[in-house]
């Protein structure tokens, strides 16, 4: 405990001049893996915020997960970008995410202990209240979230856009404590309908409250800019899509956080 304190680090930086919004570099430990995550709030708000761990795609610590939290902390929650590689392990091309990425895919317990420790760290900071704690997670970061729910861990919901949704361990649904929300792409090729009819019935099977939302003309990648807009490639930004799924996530943060 007393160590991952002493690993926190952080640098305060405006988002804009005379906003109230900061961002902070965290460093924490799982197990003997440094992590290194990016934290952003809102200065202005002086009771206790809703946190929330986003869990990026395979870029890891990308500008967009970056840019994400700081939208989370527009609205008032306390976002946590989690760090699943470890400090120093940033891809910087398709092919080097999708070895990290497909590492982690294949050890999900890995997964869950990165991500339980990014939760833990989030929950002891002064401004977050421990009590409502949420995760989101995009693509390769959906699965991530949807996984630390399948953990048991202690979270009001999770919401995951264009997210993976196949597990090994469909029975570890029955941990399941979160509220689940997926945002899901209509025509996405790289999550199979066998995929999505397997998730639906893990959920079932375990009495979880669950709800999906399929956005029409949406693919892969559908909430990030940088994904292009040729949906032929199977990922592409689609503006209304990201539009819809935001807005769908604030409604779901309202009921779960009331």
């Amino acid at each position: 405990m007393k160590s991952l304190l002493l690993l926190i680090s952080f640098l305060i930086i405006p988002a804009v001049a005379g906003a109230a919004i900061r961002t902070q570099t965290v460093e924490y430990r799982s197990g003997d893996t440094v992590l290194e995550g990016y934290l952003a709030y809102d200065d202005a708000v002086k009771v206790p915020r809703p946190g929330i761990v986003v869990v990026p795609d395979w870029m890891g610590v990308s500008q967009e997960a970056r840019r994400r939290c700081e939208m989370l902390a527009q609205l008032g929650y306390e976002a946590l970008a989690a760090d699943v590689y470890g400090k120093g392990a940033r891809p910087s091309t398709p092919d080097e995410a999708g070895k990290l990425a497909g590492r982690l895919k294949s050890d999900r317990p890995l997964v869950r202990k990165r991500l339980l420790a990014a939760l833990e760290i989030l929950k002891k900071s002064p401004g977050v209240d421990p009590a409502r704690l949420a995760a989101i997670g995009y693509c390769f970061g959906g699965m991530g979230a949807l996984e630390l729910a399948r953990s048991g861990a202690d979270l009001k919901g999770v919401v995951t856009f264009h997210g993976s949704l196949d597990t090994p361990h469909p029975e570890d649904a029955r941990n399941i404590k979160a509220k689940i929300l997926v945002l899901h792409g209509a025509d996405d090729p790289f999550v199979t309908s066998e995929q999505v009819a397997a998730f639906q019935d893990e959920m079932r099977k375990a009495g979880v409250d669950w709800q999906m939302l399929y956005y029409g003309g949406a693919v892969h990648s559908f909430t990030n800019p940088g994904a292009g807009s040729d949906n032929s490639k199977g990922a592409a930004y689609n503006t209304r899509a990201d539009g819809r799924s935001w807005i769908a996530m604030k409604d779901f943060f309202s009921e779960i956080f009331r």
